[in-house]
């Protein structure tokens, strides 16, 4: 009982239980709502969302990693779950929620929470402005009171089915969206501390009962009835073959859960100054995605707009969601007959609201504005996700991300070849001192710039074989500027040097970084080379070169440079004797 108040709770007091007891009462009213919305266009019943809103909520405030995260059903798993139900059932909805539990906690376990910040911002950009259109097309039906309306997995299927239905449309099922949604709007503004939500349905509900009773359709008639009992615990039927049909999609689960919770629980850290624990936050995730679904909810995850809420309304600890839980479940109890009466097109301005807000427009335009590979990689993910699936869009997202890096990482590589600038003191190594008339036959000096990975290493050694065709004794490779080398660099690194020394010649390497060198000598680069062969600076390696060819002057030239030692340094004057004008 001790450790339960160290750290998320250390120093809690009845004054941080008075805040946590209203935030989570007010976030608690907001998520009914929400919960029973995002339900029915997952194609499930509200309940299933409430019972998520409960337990879910509950277990992810208690175990997760995240002070003032708020769990439940989210809006990002619409298309995925409704997908899920009309393929499989909801039974295997459970089983795929059940299994994305695991694969959350197996995460967790193994740490892998940091690498959720390495999936490009393009990518999540577009993936979630395409979930909320088809968020807001899927409420289009309801808005307009359409009947007979097949539900499809695929966006044209669906808009296909709208206009096929569009002469059922209910005058009476307008009036009331209409209602519903200007309320959302202007509550806000007029009642900041109201739930704009809450306050919708509610009006709309009343104005739907007292003067178009039974001419519109509820929740009662598309549903049945909300029961005001606690959810019935069961554990669905697991069999292998089930296992090896679901495993895709519980992984597409487990793969979104896990972003949007961490994106939920960093926008917490960015409001309150706090700092979240990604691999407790998983796990916790996936404990309570394993348990929610042996009570018939659906899965869940971090919900932003709820979490902002909860900050923005006092929360103090993880106690205001617990709170946020319990209110939701004591509501559903007391209050689930009068839910029943909810009219569809009273919910749809609220999804239709919920997707606007999540479709990130600002920094969807702001990437497109950029004309740049990332520009592309939103367009693909979006265009997919809306037109495909979620997890095609996110696999070619990934992949075309990860192409365009490899390239502009690949631009970053720089190989010049270089000689010591004579006309200056310094006598520094400069690329454009050598040309077609000023070089040298005996020694070649490169300075390579940049990552030395798969997408460069051709480059790199076509470069350099490419330019000492005429066989110089001795190379000089300059690698203070090179970050890392991948096993692809190596073995074109390897390449070089191999070929070099069938000819006869001597491989010098200087200012190699201590991770680099490691990893050389991991290769057995270092000892090909030989370790006597690196050098920190230019210029021991210059005089090693000298030492090397036992000579004072550059062999096989015609014509000698030679300068007066008074503006010269004995390095520079070593040099110079070998360049050849």
């Amino acid at each position: 009982m001790k450790s339960l108040f160290t750290g998320r709770y250390e120093g809690y007091s009845v004054g941080h239980f008075k805040k946590d007891l209203l935030s989570g009462t007010i976030v608690g009213i907001v998520a009914i709502p929400l919960a029973m919305s995002f339900a029915i266009a997952s194609g499930v019943k509200p309940e299933y969302g409430i019972y998520t809103a409960c337990i879910a909520g509950i277990l992810i405030s208690l175990l997760g990693g995240s002070k003032y995260q708020i769990g439940g059903p989210t809006g990002a798993f619409v298309p995925v779950l409704l997908g899920i139900v009309l393929t499989y059932g909801y039974e295997d909805l459970l089983i795929a929620g059940f299994m994305a539990g695991i694969l959350l906690c197996l995460m967790g376990i193994f740490k892998l929470g940091s690498l959720i910040k390495f999936i490009p911002r393009p990518v999540t950009v577009g993936f979630t402005a395409g979930i909320a259109v088809i968020i807001f097309t899927g409420q289009i039906a309801n808005f307009l009171g359409l009947t007979n309306i097949e539900q499809h997995e695929y966006f044209i299927a669906n808009i296909k089915e709208l206009a096929k239905q569009i002469g059922t449309t209910n005058f009476y099922s307008i009036l009331i969206a209409l209602l519903s949604l200007v309320i959302i709007l202007l509550t806000p503004k007029v009642l900041p501390k109201v739930p704009g939500a809450l306050a919708g349905i509610v009006v709309s509900t009343i104005v739907a009962s007292v003067f178009f009773s039974g001419q519109v359709a509820t929740i009662a008639t598309a549903y049945g009835s909300i029961p005001n009992t606690l959810p019935q615990f069961a554990v669905p039927e697991i069999t292998f073959e089930r296992i090896q049909q679901l495993i895709g999609p519980a992984f597409v689960i487990a793969m979104l859960g896990g972003i949007e919770s961490l994106l939920s629980a960093v926008v917490a850290d960015g409001m309150t100054n706090s700092k979240h624990n990604s691999n407790r936050e998983l796990v916790g995730q996936g404990i309570a995605n394993i348990i929610t679904p042996l009570f018939g909810g659906i899965p869940a995850t971090g919900a932003i707009a709820r979490t902002a809420t909860n900050i923005k309304t006092g929360a103090a600890s993880p106690m205001s969601g617990i709170i946020h839980g319990v209110f939701v479940l004591i509501t559903v109890l007391l209050l689930a007959p009068y839910a029943s009466h909810i009219p569809l097109a009273s919910m749809a301005p609220v999804l239709m609201v919920v997707a606007w807000n999540m479709s990130e427009q600002k920094h969807f335009a702001h990437i497109l504005k950029m004309k740049s590979g990332d520009s592309l990689v939103l367009l693909v993910t979006f265009l997919l996700t809306v037109f495909t699936s979620l997890t095609l869009a996110v696999e070619v997202g990934l992949v075309l991300a990860v192409i365009l890096f490899a390239k502009r990482m690949s631009e970053m590589l720089v190989v010049t070849k270089v000689l010591p600038d004579h006309t200056k003191k310094s006598g520094k190594l400069l690329p454009h001192i050598v040309n077609q008339t000023h070089d040298c036959p005996q020694i070649s000096i490169y300075t390579i710039e940049g990552p030395l990975f798969f997408g460069a290493a051709q480059t790199f050694e076509q470069s350099i074989l490419d330019s000492i065709h005429y066989h110089p004794r001795v190379l000089i490779l300059r690698m203070g500027k090179v970050p890392f080398m991948d096993s692809t660099g190596e073995s074109y690194f390897r390449n070089i040097v191999q070929n070099f020394k069938k000819r006869g010649g001597t491989v010098l390497v200087t200012g190699v970084q201590p991770e680099l060198k490691v990893m050389l000598e991991q290769s057995g680069l270092v000892a090909e080379i030989g370790e006597e062969n690196f050098y920190s600076q230019t210029g021991e390696a210059i005089d090693a070169a000298l030492t090397c060819l036992n000579t004072s002057k550059c062999l096989g030239c015609k014509h000698f440079a030679f300068r007066e030692c008074t503006t010269l340094s004995v390095q520079e004057e070593k040099m110079n004797e070998i360049v050849c004008k």
